[in-house]
């Protein structure tokens, strides 16, 4: 399951970071991340924390999330980027010979570089 929220303020996470919206991605029931962005248009987290209980995630966030609420968004295909909001993957992940250094996005049907 994944869901993402903008918050009602930019919430400063370091000294030059604000986080604008989250995603949370629930594995399993006691495996969830929670991906941090700092833009509202970013497609890739800056940052992600980890949880064991999806009510503490809730408990913790949604005082701060906006009045759109979680939103459903599709789980990622299979050896794609978690965080990405765009089927973004690591070159050759697919093949089990990662390129970690060169991403690749699905466009037209057809895995194409990426350069963010």
């Amino acid at each position: 399951m994944r869901k993402y929220a903008y918050l009602k303020k930019p919430l400063q996470c370091n000294n030059n970071d604000y986080i604008y919206k989250v995603m949370l991605y629930q594995i399993k029931p006691d495996e969830i991340y929670l991906f941090e962005y700092c833009s509202q248009d970013a497609v890739q987290c800056s940052f992600d924390l980890y949880y064991t209980d999806l009510n503490d995630l809730y408990d913790e966030w949604d005082d701060q999330i906006d009045e759109r609420g979680w939103i459903d968004i599709d789980d990622p295909l299979p050896c794609c980027q978690h965080d990405a909001f765009l089927p973004i993957r690591v070159k050759g992940r697919d093949m089990g010979k990662p390129e970690w250094d060169k991403l690749e996005i699905l466009k037209d049907g057809a895995w194409i570089s990426y350069n963010p």
